[in-house]
């Protein structure tokens, strides 16, 4: 099951982050997602990873560009994030994190810096930053359903097991 609501620390990235700076080539001839979850933004800052547990990933506009790669999506759920928000996202990497069960929000935080309290709530729509409420564009009630299984493969478990 994964939460569609919570609160954690912001860790900020920049815009036009490409699935290649979210996991590198080189550490996909594994399966091992604990070795994608240790080295996940690598290339972009060698100190990140550790930082993810527990982290809400505020990035700028166009998070996830690049490859369709789903091992993207699975090492930020595996190094701890617990959901990403951006004003705009890659279509694909969009899908990937709602299938895999990481919650995304399309919404601007003006103002994050790494360390700020974030509250969410996806089910409401609506990020909180130091007193001030932003809202997200909303999900759609199959994509919530699909979150809350904890990812495409449970959802379908749930449903076909009736």
């Amino acid at each position: 099951m994964t939460s569609l609501n919570g609160r954690g620390h912001a860790v900020c990235i920049g815009a036009d982050i490409d699935t290649d700076l979210v996991i590198a080539g080189r550490y996909l001839r594994t399966k091992d997602r604990k070795v994608w979850a240790d080295h996940v933004f690598e290339d972009l800052d060698p100190g990140l990873a550790p930082r993810l547990k527990g982290a809400v990933l505020v990035a700028g506009k166009n998070m996830g560009c690049g490859s369709s790669r789903e091992q993207a999506a699975v090492a930020l759920r595996e190094a701890g994030v617990l959901v990403v928000i951006a004003p705009t996202f890659a279509r694909i990497f969009f899908r990937n994190c709602i299938n895999i069960g990481l919650p995304v929000m399309e919404c601007e935080l003006r103002g994050c810096r790494d360390g700020m309290t974030i509250t969410y709530d996806c089910t409401d729509g609506w990020v909180e930053l130091e007193g001030r409420r932003f809202s997200s564009r909303p999900l759609s009630p199959r994509m919530e359903d699909i979150l809350a299984s904890g990812g495409l493969d449970e959802y379908w478990k749930g449903r076909l097991s009736r």
